[in-house]
């Protein structure tokens, strides 16, 4: 196998964002670098983050609330996001003449809301400088240390290099090149790995075939409560997305790590509540006024004019063929009370998540006990470095991933000698 010659300073694996953001700013600071992309292009998952819209960061400021998102890990990264923060992430964008918007839930997006814009940024934030060397389709096989050098193995090539950076990803989206590359260097290296489970990602459900008949349906304003052995675990409000497989959306996503955990220990139910602001018996007055209103009519008619809007097909596929073609004057009292007690609950046997290929995050990865977060420097190996997704963090969607993304790229590549 040839040596190159040639000493980086540093040699960064892996074009993601954190590995743009690491090699953008040692190249600032005149350090010689190279940067190492198993794919023909940098930022792939980049272009397709959000939904193609690229939810940048969270526009909240104050670091001690931001950290908040970031579960057990907070008490890791008050000095990391000291070093950069979200005003920090911000300016740096708009300097570089790509504005940002804000949203609801104070996520920011480009203006555009065109996530290969933000890859430009952080492509030409590379090729700035003649300092750092991008190198594509570049996979990395293996790597080592003397205690001195890193030694890199890319195709029958040893690179060598003062300090590495690890900045390969997780395991989310293995189509765009983020199969845990990373997590195997790490281990290589004698660092404890978190084995990766998906995060952020929809869940499935036994009665795929109710979602399914409104699959690209959302509700807004949906209160979703999490049941095990009968006893409510936690309830959450907000989006829902039903889908051919089950239930996808904001609130989903954000709940499908503790979902997940649940599922460990035994079967988890879901209830859907439709009308969080109504309580049963208001909506019951609600139901008997329509009923009233027009007795000579069969169930089935006038479903859409009580279910929420585009709902009306699952609860056609949940009744019976008989119950559809009731008259309402017919309808029994346990019927309507069925019919309210979906309205405000409807029940869902959740079976799993979709798994690493539909994560939008997923978790695992080094264990930041053995990191100096000041500087995102192992304190087990000299001069290697664990950046964004290599990074054993769990986070909420809604900005929080891309934040701290940026930031550890940003304070390893501020840090390294």
């Amino acid at each position: 196998m040839n040596s190159n010659s040639r000493i980086y300073d540093a040699a960064v694996i892996g074009g993601g964002p954190a590995g743009m953001m690491c090699a953008g700013r040692l190249g600032e600071r005149k350090k010689n670098v190279i940067l190492l992309e198993k794919n023909d292009r940098v930022g792939r998952k980049l272009d397709i983050t959000g939904g193609g819209r690229c939810n940048i960061t969270n526009m909240t400021l104050d670091n001690r609330k931001l950290l908040k998102n970031y579960g057990d890990a907070a008490k890791f990264l008050h000095s990391t996001f000291a070093q950069h923060n979200v005003s920090d992430t911000v300016n740096f964008f708009e300097s570089r003449g790509l504005n940002i918007v804000e949203q609801a839930r104070r996520r920011c997006f480009p203006a555009t809301e065109h996530a290969p814009d933000v890859t430009k940024v952080m492509r030409d934030y590379v090729n700035a400088t003649s300092r750092v060397e991008t190198r594509l389709k570049s996979p990395v096989q293996s790597v080592s240390t003397d205690g001195n050098l890193f030694a890199i193995s890319v195709k029958g090539e040893v690179i060598l290099a003062r300090n590495l950076v690890i900045a390969a990803g997780g395991t989310s989206h293995p189509e765009t090149g983020s199969t845990g590359d990373g997590f195997k260097f790490l281990a290589e290296l004698g660092h404890k790995v978190q084995i990766p489970n998906p995060n952020l990602v929809p869940l499935t459900v036994a009665e795929d075939e109710l979602t399914a008949a409104v699959s690209g349906t959302s509700l807004t304003f949906m209160k979703i409560r999490f049941w095990q052995n009968e006893r409510v675990q936690f309830s959450t409000t907000g989006k829902v997305l039903f889908t051919h497989f089950g239930l996808s959306g904001p609130l989903i996503l954000n709940s499908s790590y503790e979902v997940s955990q649940l599922l460990k220990k035994g079967p988890v139910h879901v209830t859907i509540d439709m009308f969080p602001d109504t309580e049963h018996p208001e909506v019951d007055e609600a139901v008997l006024k329509v009923f009233n209103k027009q007795p000579n009519k069969l169930f089935r008619n006038v479903l859409k004019e009580i279910t929420p809007l585009g709902m009306t097909p699952l609860f056609m596929k949940k009744y019976s063929d008989t119950l559809l073609k009731t008259e309402l004057h017919s309808i029994t009292k346990e019927d309507r009370r069925m019919l309210i007690d979906d309205l405000k609950g409807l029940k869902l046997e959740i079976t799993g998540n979709m798994g690493h290929d539909w994560a939008i995050v997923a978790d695992g990865g080094a264990d930041l006990t053995e990191f100096d977060t000041r500087s995102m420097e192992s304190k087990l190996v000299p001069g290697l470095y664990a950046i964004g997704d290599s990074l054993h963090i769990n986070r909420p969607s809604g900005g929080y991933s891309l934040q701290l993304i940026w930031t550890t790229g940003w304070v390893a590549g501020d840090n390294i000698d």
